[in-house]
């Protein structure tokens, strides 16, 4: 698969997230892929158990993709990921194989407040 592509099939996994669209969503990785969460040490093999994994999550989830880069077979999506309501900033790394995800690697951050420190240095985003 060429990036124009890659890119597209990204979008398409991100929408389909959004929607709740279990299979489509999942549609992205090979059989046999494998899912990283370094923060809680989990690691989650094979595309069944991945969206498994998601089916069972009972929070209420909503997905807004901040932007898509990457080239080749690796690519970065940058997103907020709204747990019932409360919001945290995700990374996700994807690995493809074949034109499908072999391999991903997810990190989360939640919002915490600027310090005073540094308010005569920065500007106030989103």
């Amino acid at each position: 698969m060429d990036d124009l592509a890659l890119r597209a099939a990204l979008q398409r996994h991100w929408d389909a997230s959004d929607a709740n669209d279990f299979e489509a969503e999942h549609d992205i990785y090979r059989e046999d892929a494998v899912l990283d969460y370094p923060q809680s040490g989990e690691r989650i093999r094979g595309r069944r158990n991945i969206q498994e994994s998601r089916f069972v999550q009972p929070n209420k989830k909503r997905f807004t993709v901040r932007r898509i880069i990457g080239g080749g077979d690796l690519w970065v999506s940058e997103f907020v990921l709204t747990y019932d309501g409360v919001p945290s900033y995700v990374v996700s790394i994807m690995e493809f194989r074949d034109g499908l995800v072999a391999h991903e690697t997810q990190y989360f951050g939640d919002r915490f407040d600027p310090s005073p420190s540094r308010a005569h240095l920065v500007e106030r985003v989103g």
